[in-house]
Parts: structure tokens; C-alpha cells; sequence
């Protein structure tokens, strides 16, 4: 498409003349458009519905304005149109000024030819032309260095500043029309937290050097206002085409949000997610670095291995908010009751570990086990539940028991578990034959894992006693382990692990099925109709589905519900006892039968026993033990027998073993007994042929 040139000349004649001359070489390459007026000519300049002018030639003598007025209104109505002015000798002075307020050139009339005016349009165009895609190159540039999220900032070679991007400005609140050719210190002024005092000043550094560098890591940008934000960035010299350097650019960025996630992502790798107590890893730097230094000045140091009794039944049976809400708590207590040179870690789950830094002999940690003792022993108020626990705890003494880090934790794990089995909330100091034992509880365990699957548990019954009549009232239920290749395991021995490992539901569940089956078979053989008791542990009794699983079992089995009877401690009581009365309520609406076992050995108060839906007390076996031997076990006898009586209970005694004892029991009018004296625990069909012996002898007295 040709382009236009508008020929603004009022004088006819002159106006034919140069559209002679133009004539003469256009090719067809341009058109040209003759106005008379200044008027008329920018209506055709604003006319956006016609070809854009490519080129204005104008003679400043015109009917509308004055000369340099009508150049002046001309150029602001497209100041990027180049403007060739046609002018007479006379005028060149009012010519030349035209030029100056940017005209490209002028000719006069006296030299007028085809040949100047092709060669004045041909560089204008031409200019134009440069201008314009030098304006696209500058255009992009500045959009581009706009859209991208880096800061950018150049200065000229004096370290004036010649240029900031918009997030540049932003960052360091100067607008770009402030700060440009203002010192660059002024501008960007840069804190390095390392050294504060160093003064800092990338460009100046990459100007001298005359290659691209970087801030030093932890350099901080104060904006304008003040406020401060972690920087990185790059800068560069700029060269000429010499390869002088004639200024410097620099990028740079925000890393304030990103240094924090990194400083964050370092403190979570070392910390426990939860408390932000030190974790496995801090604390095995912690752990080695002070046995380098007890060693150098040969001191000792304690590791104190913390467990959270029956913990797992608290987020069984009241979930993991709860469960994590104490573990918070415990944690707080935990750090309250060290010294500040100490470390509390988490180990995870309800493992903790305390490391005390300096001890002068064993005692101190003895000391410091029994002040966290005490400490946590207060009950825990967790939303709506009041909670009360125990913990078992394991000490490992450096050198004595290991002399790196790894040793001594594991060792104080070892005498953790021997507290746990010598009946928790107590601690242990770590002893070499520990880990036998450690070992064998590790078999145990490992061969928890499938025996249910394999069928080797098993129940053996014992029969409760009139004291009276001897004739049976009950049974127990009591769970054997025939482990292959070791014989038969005591429930005391691995019903613990059972608890911590959490397989005590599943073979819960299991001796409640198996117990209700056989009740039912007994039944319906027509033996005597004798309630059946099973223990339930405190994790049981708070698992979830533990009423329903309970439902459940009586439906499959058959058993009328009285026919079955739950033996509960003191201590699964009392952990929990809003929810615990609730569960036990829901159990005797069904119509099964409760008792109270080992009682004398926990630590609830009567209170409870009227809150409670209690139908019986069984008193433990240590006081009937020494009931003849004993005046103080006779009289905690009698106190629960007239106790039970004063509350409407049952009264049963167990581990009965001889002719004396039961004698005593019956003078005290214990109602209950059972022991060895009646009947060791037996198999099932064993304890079947002793219910018909029995009743046969009762019918016959």
C-alpha cells in the first residue's frame, strides 16, 4: 500500500510546483494530499478512518496561523510524523527554529529540485522508519522487563540510576521518574545482617570487576519506607560497542517467603511436628556432642526414656485430637521439670526422651525420674475429659551403660520396658541382663503378631465358689498362649505387650466370642446356668466399637446377656471415668453383669463405687494370701466384705488356696471365692466334667 504525504502549502502555484518535482520519481510508492489550511490539516492528522501520514511537508505561510504557531500545533498533533518545512530565503531564520522544536530538515525555494526533495523524503522515511522499530525494541523491552517477576535496575557508569522496572519500584518504593539519575545508594539500599557494618554495592562491584556477580546470602533490601525483605540477586556489567563499560544492570527478587519455608523446612527436619520439641535426629547431635564434653572433663551424663502408659487406648476410644492435646500437655510438664541445660525430645508417638546434660552420680537422675513422676501423675484436663495417666520410664548413666548416643537411648528403652513390666509408673535404672529380657519380650511380641491367625490361643476356666455351699456360681475365662515350641504362656506375661502393641482388641474380641460360644454350649447341655466373667482391659473398654462388638457377640452366640460377666481394674476405672460410666451403663442395660477386680490395689475413691454400675468386688489375692498370717490383710478383708455389703455388692475372693482361708472368709461372711483350693483354671471340656461333679454333689447334699 503506497504511503501519503500531506502537502500543507496555502499558495497554489508553489503547491503545483512540488507536486511537479515529487512526481517525477515516485514509483507509485507514495501518494501525496494537498491542504490549504492548518485547520484542515490536522483534521486530516486526527482522521483515524484514512491512511496514517507517513510524511508532512509544510510551508509556515498560511491563512489560519501564524508561521512557528502553525509548526508548533502540526508537530503536537503527531509529534512522530517527520516534517520537512518549505521555506523562502528570506524566512530560513523562522526555518532553522523549526528544526530545533523538531522538524527533520528544511529546503528553500531557491534550491528546490526533485533531486533534494527525493533525497529530504527518502531520510525522513527512512528515520521514521528507524525511529519507529527502535520505539517496538524499546516497547517490548520495557513490557518485558514489566511482565516478569524479577526486580531489574540499571545505572549509568557514574552508578546514576537510569532505569527500574515496575517491581523494582515496588521494591524499593522509588517510582522510576524518581529515581532516575539519582545515586543508586540512594535508591537501593542494601543491609548485610551478617555484617552490618560492611556497606554493600553490587554494581559498583560488577562495574569494577567488569563481570557479573552477587549479593552475599543474607543481605536484606530496606525499601523506601522501611520496610525490609530478603533479597538475592545478579549483577552485570554493561558494555558499549567498545566493550567499554558505560553502566551495570541488576536483577533481583524477593526471597523473604522462601528463606522462612527454608529456615521452617530446617526446623521441622530437627524438630517434632506436634510440641516442636527436638526430634530423633537433634537429639542424637544434642545426645553426642554433650558425652564429648562430659568425656573431656570425665563427667556423667543420664538419659531418661520416657513412655505414656495404655496411651494408645486414649486415641482408640477418644481419638487422635484428644490424644494429641495430652501428649502437649505431658510435653509442657516434661520440659517444666528440667533444667534448661537439659533437652526433652519426642520420639514419636507417646516416646519421650530427656536428656540431662550433667549429673554428678546415678541419684540425680533417680531424683529427677521421681520429680517427673510426681509431675505428670496430676490429672490432665483435655476439653470436656478429665484424664489422669502414668508413665514408665528407663534411665541410661553414661559411661556405665554406653558411650555413644545410639547405646545409651537403646539401653534406656530396655529398662523402660522393665518398668513397664514391673508394673508401670516407675522407673528403672538400665542393668546388662536387661537385654535378655528385652530379647525375650521381643520374641514375645513377634510372635503376638500372628497368633491369632494361627490359633494358638486358647481358654481355661475357673470356677467361682459359694463359700457357703461350695457349689459353683461362675466361671472365669482365662486366656492361654500355647506358643510352638515354648508351651503355654501366662496372660500376665504377654497381655502388657499386647496392650502397648496393640493387639489386645482383636484377641479381646476373640475371648469374648470364644467364652459366649462355649457359655452357650454349656447351657445347652443343660449344666449348671452359671454366668461366665472375662477380663477387660482399659483399652478395650475404650475402643470405639467395643459396646457394639459386644452386641454383636451375644447375637451371633445366642447367650442371654446376664450369663456374661466383665471383670474391670481400679486403674481402667479411673482413666477416663465420664466415658468409662457411659460404656458400663450401656453394658448393664443389656443386661450383663460387672465386677470390680483387684480391688484394694488401685487407687479410685468410694465415691466412685456409688457411681459406677457395679454388681460385685473382687478382693485381690495379695490380702487373702496372708488373711490367717496377717492382721492387717484380715482386716482389709473385712473392710471390703462389710464395704460391699454397706453398697449392695457382691464380695468375691480370689487366689482362695486352702481349708484356713476359706474358714476365715466364711466367718468374715465373704459370699465368693475362687482359687486353687476349688480348681486350678482348666480346659474347657476339663471344666465341664467338674460342673457335673459339682452339681452332682450339691443335689446330693
Amino acid at each position: 500500500m503506497p504511503q501519503t504525504i500531506l502537502l500543507l502549502q496555502y499558495d497554489a502555484s508553489k503547491a503545483a510546483i512540488v507536486q511537479e518535482l515529487l512526481a517525477t520519481f515516485n514509483d507509485g510508492s507514495f501518494v501525496i494530499e494537498w491542504i490549504r489550511s492548518c485547520a484542515g490539516s490536522l483534521d486530516r492528522l486526527n482522521d483515524r478512518t484514512k491512511n496514517v501520514i507517513a510524511a508532512v511537508f509544510i510551508d509556515l505561510v498560511l491563512p489560519d496561523a501564524k508561521e512557528l504557531e502553525a509548526f508548533d500545533r502540526i508537530f503536537q498533533a503527531s509529534p512522530h510524523t517527520p516534517i520537512l518545512v518549505l521555506s523562502s530565503p528570506e524566512r530560513e531564520d523562522i526555518a532553522e527554529q523549526a528544526v530545533q522544536r523538531g522538524a527533520q530538515d528544511y529546503v528553500l525555494d531557491d534550491r528546490l529540485d526533485s533531486h533534494l526533495l527525493s533525497k529530504a523524503l527518502r531520510n525522513m522515511l527512512e528515520r521514521a522508519a528507524n525511529a519507529e522499530a527502535l520505539f517496538i525494541e524499546k516497547e517490548r523491552a520495557q513490557v518485558t522487563l514489566n511482565s516478569i517477576g524479577d526486580a531489574v535496575i540499571s545505572t549509568d557508569i557514574a552508578g546514576n540510576v537510569t532505569y527500574l522496572n515496575q517491581v523494582a519500584e515496588v521494591m524499593t518504593g522509588w517510582r522510576g521518574a524518581e529515581a532516575l539519575g539519582r545515586p543508586f545508594s540512594d535508591v537501593f539500599r542494601i543491609i548485610d545482617r551478617a555484617n552490618p557494618e560492611h556497606a554493600v554495592d553490587p554494581m559498583a562491584m560488577a562495574m569494577r570487576q567488569n563481570k557479573t556477580v552477587g549479593l552475599t546470602a543474607g543481605c536484606s533490601l530496606i525499601r523506601r519506607d522501611g520496610f525490609e525483605s530478603a533479597i538475592e540477586d545478579s549483577a552485570a556489567p554493561i558494555h558499549d560497542r567498545r566493550g567499554e563499560v558505560t553502566g551495570a544492570v541488576m536483577v533481583f527478587h524477593d526471597v523473604t517467603e522462601a528463606r522462612a519455608m527454608t529456615q521452617r523446612m530446617s526446623y521441622l527436619a530437627h524438630h517434632d511436628y506436634l510440641t516442636e520439641l527436638p526430634n530423633r535426629l537433634l537429639l542424637n547431635d544434642r545426645l553426642s556432642q554433650a558425652i564429648a564434653a562430659v568425656r573431656r572433663h570425665q563427667q556423667r551424663l543420664a538419659v531418661l526414656f520416657v513412655d505414656v502408659d495404655r496411651f494408645k487406648h486414649i486415641n482408640d476410644s477418644l481419638g487422635h485430637t484428644i490424644g494429641d492435646q495430652l501428649l502437649l500437655s505431658i510435653a509442657g510438664r516434661l520440659v517444666a521439670n528440667v533444667r534448661k541445660t537439659d533437652t526433652v525430645s519426642r520420639q514419636g508417638g507417646d516416646e519421650f526422651v530427656i536428656l540431662l546434660s550433667k549429673v554428678a552420680q546415678a541419684e540425680d537422675a533417680a531424683l529427677s525420674a521421681n520429680k517427673i513422676l510426681a509431675a505428670l501423675s496430676n490429672p490432665y484436663r483435655v476439653m470436656e475429659h478429665d484424664l489422669q495417666i502414668t508413665v514408665s520410664m528407663g534411665i541410661g548413666i553414661y559411661p556405665d551403660d554406653g558411650t555413644d548416643a545410639e547405646t545409651l537411648v537403646k539401653n534406656a528403652d530396655t529398662a523402660m520396658l522393665h518398668a513397664k513390666d514391673n508394673g508401670r509408673n516407675n522407673f528403672q535404672f538400665f542393668k546388662s541382663d536387661m537385654n535378655e529380657h528385652a530379647l525375650e519380650r521381643q520374641s514375645l511380641e513377634s510372635g503376638l503378631r500372628y497368633a491369632l491367625g494361627r490359633r494358638e490361643f486358647e481358654l481355661h476356666y475357673q470356677p467361682k465358689m459359694d463359700l457357703e455351699t461350695e457349689a459353683i456360681v461362675g466361671a472365669e475365662a482365662l486366656i492361654r498362649w500355647r506358643q510352638p515350641g515354648q508351651g503355654i504362656v501366662l496372660p500376665e506375661k504377654f497381655i502388657p505387650i499386647a496392650e502397648q502393641c496393640g493387639y489386645i482388641v482383636p484377641i479381646g474380641r476373640w475371648v469374648l466370642r470364644e467364652a459366649c460360644r462355649q457359655a452357650q454350649r454349656w447351657l445347652d447341655a443343660d449344666l449348671a446356668p452359671i454366668p461366665v466373667a472375662i477380663n477387660i482391659s482399659a483399652v478395650e473398654l475404650r475402643s470405639k466399637d467395643f459396646v457394639p462388638g459386644v452386641r454383636a457377640v451375644l447375637q451371633e452366640t445366642g447367650l442371654d446377656a446376664r450369663y456374661l460377666e466383665f471383670e474391670l481394674t481400679e486403674t481402667a476405672l479411673m482413666q477416663d471415668p465420664a466415658s468409662t460410666i457411659a460404656v458400663l451403663r450401656a453394658l448393664k442395660d443389656m443386661g450383663a453383669q460387672l465386677t470390680l477386680d483387684d480391688f484394694g490395689t488401685g487407687y479410685s475413691s468410694l465415691s466412685y463405687l456409688k457411681r459406677f454400675p457395679i454388681d460385685a468386688l473382687k478382693i485381690d489375692k495379695s490380702f487373702v494370701r496372708g488373711l490367717c498370717t496377717n492382721a492387717g490383710d484380715a482386716n482389709i478383708v473385712s473392710a471390703v466384705v462389710n464395704m460391699g455389703k454397706s453398697f449392695g455388692l457382691r464380695v468375691i475372693a480370689e487366689g482362695v488356696e486352702t481349708r484356713e482361708q476359706l474358714l476365715a472368709l466364711r466367718a468374715q461372711h465373704c459370699a465368693e471365692g475362687q482359687g486353687y483350693y476349688f480348681q486350678e483354671p482348666v480346659a474347657a471340656n476339663e471344666f465341664a466334667q467338674f460342673l457335673e461333679s459339682n452339681s452332682a454333689t450339691t443335689a446330693a447334699a
